[in-house]
């Protein structure tokens, strides 16, 4: 997309230690060079994090799920990619590397702008951390696309824990969206209402953005049914 011309590129798929998925307790470890059919097939993603597991299919077609990564799609941040928006919504930190340090970063703090990451120069993103599902939450993942495999017209990651619920939506602005109001609201009429507060997405060739917004309810509709069963 011409988004960047490097001198110098350097192929990492040797780096056998940012690859697989690693349960640590409370939280699941995802290195950066896991691939989407790895972890469409991981049967610790579908128990620990299903809505991960769920979003995945979503990704493009099985050639690039076998060759694509979560690290290199997190580190795009493209605004209408499913990862990023499940990062969002599971509260999952971001794992990122120079020469000396690491450090973890948190997903709200992580993607800035279209593009635009919280990575400095030097650093690498070699992990994402999740935690793990309790027995008690809930997902629900959906997405609208003219085609399947398709770029989202608007999707919706989200999550009800202990701790609440959390609506994170892709396609909707230059990153993915938290729809704070939208998720503090105790019924589903005044979360629909409130959506207008979190989102004003973007219109594209084929929809405004009044109905992106319209379809943003359809999908919150769709999930917050979902989640209360």
């Amino acid at each position: 997309m011409r988004l960047s011309s490097p001198k110098l590129l350097v192929d990492i798929n040797g780096l056998a230690g940012l690859r697989g998925i690693e349960v640590r307790g409370a939280s699941v470890r995802i290195g950066a060079l896991t691939t989407h059919a790895d972890i469409e097939r991981s049967a610790e993603v579908r128990s620990r994090l299903p809505l991960l597991a769920q979003a995945v299919p979503h990704i493009a077609h099985a050639a690039i799920r076998n060759r694509g990564t979560i690290g290199g799609s997190l580190a795009l941040a493209d605004p209408a990619a499913e990862y990023p928006a499940c990062a969002l919504a599971l509260s999952a930190s971001i794992v990122v590397s120079n020469k000396k340090d690491q450090r973890k970063i948190r997903a709200e703090d992580f993607f800035k702008n279209l593009f635009e990451t919280d990575l400095r120069p030097g650093e690498v993103l070699t992990a994402v951390e999740f935690p793990a599902a309790q027995a008690s939450d809930r997902s629900a993942f959906q997405e609208l696309a003219r085609r399947h495999g398709d770029y989202a017209i608007i999707g919706l990651a989200a999550h009800r824990s202990a701790s609440g619920l959390r609506l994170a939506y892709f396609g909707a602005g230059p990153t993915a969206v938290l729809a704070k109001n939208a998720a503090s609201q105790a019924s589903l009429d005044e979360a629909k209402e409130a959506l207008a507060r979190d989102l004003n997405p973007p219109a594209d060739l084929y929809h405004s953005s009044a109905t992106k917004l319209h379809l943003a309810r359809v999908l919150l509709e769709r999930a917050w049914n979902t989640i209360a069963k």
